[in-house]
This record gives C-alpha cells, sequence and structure tokens, in this order.
C-alpha cells in the first residue's frame, strides 16, 4: 500500500525544506512528496527515494519519467537493505501505530508495541550518515516518546525537537537527530556497527565492531574484525569506581593475561576486547565435577595474582556479574574501576568466601566445600599469602 500524504507528511515537509542539504535519502518515502519537494532546492544535490512498497516506488518512477525529474533517484528497499554510500541529511517518517492483529497494513503499523520499525532504523542509520549530516525523523506519542528517546540514546545519537503538533488523538513530533561527539569519535577510530549493549552501576557499555589493522597500521588487504566493548562512565551513576581507574589497571594486569585486552581510551571512555560467554553460574550449571574444579583453581590462580600486586579488585566475593567463561573455559574477570592498592589484598579471601556461599549449588556438582575449612584455609593464607595453602581446598579426596 501507499501512504499517501497526511497532517505527519504535511509537518515534516516544512522542517525538510528548510534543513535538508547535499545527498539526501528519504526513507519511506510512500508517495514521494518530501523527495519531490527537495529535489527543487538548491541545496540539495542527489535525492535517492527508497519504499519497501513496490507500488510506491512504481508510482514515484511514472511521475519520474512523466515528468523528466532530474536529482532524484528510487528503490525498492527494506530499510537500508538496497542503499549504498552515505548522506548529509536522512529524511525517516516512519510507519509509527502500534500493530492492530485485526488489520494489515505495513504502511502505518511500525510493530506490535509502534517502535520496533525505528529501533531497526536507528540501528542501522550511523553507517549511512556522513559524521556532520542529520537525521529529520518523525513520530507520534501513540509511538511511545520515552521509548523513542531512549532508543536515539541507545546508538549514541542526539535529539532536538524542530516542532510538533496536537491531533485529536495523538501529538505529532519532528526531531533533528545527529551523532554524538562520542559516536563520532569512536567511528573515526574505526569502530563500526555500535550498538548499546548493557548498563551497569558506574558505566555503560556498547558493544561494537573493529578492524584491527587500523590500530597496528598494518597494510595488510585483508580486514581483522573483532568484536569490542565500550565501556562509557554515566555520568549519572553515584557509584564509587572510574573509567579512568579501570584504564590504568587494565593496562597493567594486561601484561600478565588479567582482563580483556585493552585496545584504546578517550575522555571518560575505553575501547576493550568484546569476550563472548557465559556467566560464572550459569556456566557451572551446565558443566562436570573436574571442569569446574578447574575453573575455580584458574580463578583463584588469578586472584593471587592480584594479590601479588598488592591490588583489591573488590568484587570477588559477590562475582556472578564480574567473572565471564569464554568459549575455551578460560574465565575472564570484568570491571576493574574498584580496584585499590593495598598492603592486605583480599581477592583470594573474598573468593573462598563465595565459594562458602554457593556450597550447595556445588555439591550438586558433588563439589563438598566444608565453610569452616576454607575459613581456615583463608584466615591462615591472610597471614603471609602462601599460594600453597590453596591447593588443599580441591586436592584433598
Amino acid at each position: 500500500m501507499i501512504y499517501e500524504p497526511r497532517e505527519d507528511s504535511i509537518l515534516l515537509e516544512k522542517q525538510v525544506s528548510k534543513l535538508a542539504l547535499g545527498r539526501v535519502l528519504d526513507l519511506g518515502t510512500g508517495s514521494g512528496i518530501q523527495a519531490l519537494t527537495l529535489i527543487k532546492s538548491p541545496y540539495v544535490r542527489e535525492v535517492v527515494a527508497a519504499d519497501i512498497s513496490k507500488g510506491a516506488i512504481e508510482k514515484l518512477n511514472e511521475q519520474i519519467k512523466k515528468q523528466r525529474l532530474r536529482k532524484i533517484k528510487v528503490l525498492h528497499s527494506d530499510l537500508f537493505e538496497q542503499v549504498r554510500g552515505q548522506f548529509n541529511t536522512i529524511i525517516f517518517n516512519p510507519p509509527y501505530l502500534p500493530q492492530d492483529k485485526n488489520i494489515q497494513d505495513e504502511a502505518i503499523y511500525g510493530g506490535k508495541k509502534g517502535w520496533e520499525i525505528s529501533g531497526r532504523f536507528f540501528r542501522q542509520a550511523s553507517r549511512y550518515l556522513f559524521p556532520e549530516g542529520k537525521i529529520i525523523f518523525l513520530f507520534s506519542s501513540l509511538t511511545n516518546k520515552d521509548k523513542i528517546n531512549e532508543i536515539i540514546a541507545h546508538n549514541l545519537f542526539e535529539h532536538q525537537e524542530l516542532d510538533k503538533q496536537k491531533l485529536p488523538f495523538e501529538e505529532l513530533y519532528v526531531y533533528e537527530i545527529k551523532k554524538t561527539l562520542l559516536l563520532r569519535e569512536l567511528e573515526g577510530k574505526g569502530l563500526e556497527n555500535v550498538r548499546y549493549f548493557s548498563r551497569g552501576k558506574r558505566g555503560l557499555i556498547y558493544k561494537a565492531a573493529f578492524d584491527q589493522n587500523k590500530m597496528i597500521k598494518s597494510h595488510l588487504a585483508q580486514k581483522k574484525i573483532i568484536a569490542v566493548a565500550v565501556k562509557v562512565k554515566n555520568e549519572q551513576s553515584a557509584a564509587e569506581g572510574t573509567v579512568e581507574n579501570e584504564v590504568k589497571w587494565l593496562k597493567l594486569l594486561n601484561k600478565y593475561h588479567l582482563g580483556p585486552f585493552f585496545l584504546f581510551s578517550g575522555k571518560n571512555y575505553f575501547v576493550c576486547q568484546f569476550i563472548e560467554g557465559e556467566f560464572i553460574m550459569k556456566w557451572i550449571e551446565k558443566n562436570t565435577k573436574d571442569k569446574i574444579i578447574l575453573l575455580l583453581k584458574n580463578i583463584l590462580q588469578q586472584c593471587y595474582v592480584l594479590d601479588t600486586f598488592k591490588v583489591t579488585k573488590e568484587e570477588m566475593h559477590h562475582p556472578q556479574k564480574h567473572i565471564i567463561i569464554d568459549s575455551n573455559n578460560t574465565p575472564v574477570f570484568l570491571d576493574f574501576e574498584r580496584c585499590t592498592e593495598t598492603p592486605k589484598p583480599k581477592n583470594v579471601t573474598q573468593f573462598l568466601e563465595f565459594l562458602c556461599r554457593i556450597k550447595e549449588i556445588l555439591k550438586k556438582k558433588a563439589i563438598l566445600i566444608a565453610p569452616q575449612e576454607i575459613r581456615n584455609i583463608a584466615k591462615a593464607y591472610k597471614l603471609n599469602y602462601d599460594k600453597r595453602l590453596l591447593n588443599e581446598i580441591f586436592d584433598k579426596k
């Protein structure tokens, strides 16, 4: 079906005619109202009009041919699927209504909750937008404004409200959206597909793809793409610990094969290897006694290395979200922002206390933990940090 111009199209056209310039992509062009307006602008060099509807594309092509219009190219495309290159301006008036199960109309429904197509758009948009480019985006209050704002922020864009219009059952909004300085910096350093991953107490985690050759200035023709994590300081968090402190310790501890591999950092963020795997408790649930014992010994060894550096990591008594097990069954410690130097480090003793707390879970795997014995070993260990004491934990029959 073809989406014919309505109040939203007219509202969007007012801003598009003022702001669009350079190479322009009109995504979800529908009747082509925005594209046909823009080819008349002296500030617009080229317009690419794309739509998922074959009917809309055929009708627009007929109009272009009949009127011998220039500066415009039409594509049949599901969002960016057939789009190539980057643009100074991207226009998007997406289907934004929540799905009505009794009516099938791809021209007006944006998904089950109304914002799903907009979510797909913002996950892909950055690679098609020049660093200084802009997105002119329209949506409705029926889509859930807070959710749209969250989607924009999670994809490292920033927005400004340009206009709005109140209708009987909804309110329309037009946003101008640009890449944040952080996104532009990350992409300038070779990161691609930067996407929100999770939120911690002290930072926001994004996942991205990175070409290692760009970092080592390699002249190899073949790309070496790896998955990376971008940890960004959460300015709203009052939790202790800083990105700068984590960078300091990661750089040092990487030399001893501790933590995810550090790549580079900037103001209030750093980039490191993204560890694919499972958190420790989920991993323990799936594995056998022998594998679990090997894992726990490895973790204690890493804790001991931290102790030898006279540094306490702080999370080892509740490491459920701070140890991830990779595809090689190797434990990798995460989150070093609370690391502190101390004459009496507590990494081993904290993890031993954790073992006591999960004794019933370990018992199901035929691993018997006697809390009093473990605590006696921890007490003896604290006297002189004798590594040999740790062998008594699992080597006894």
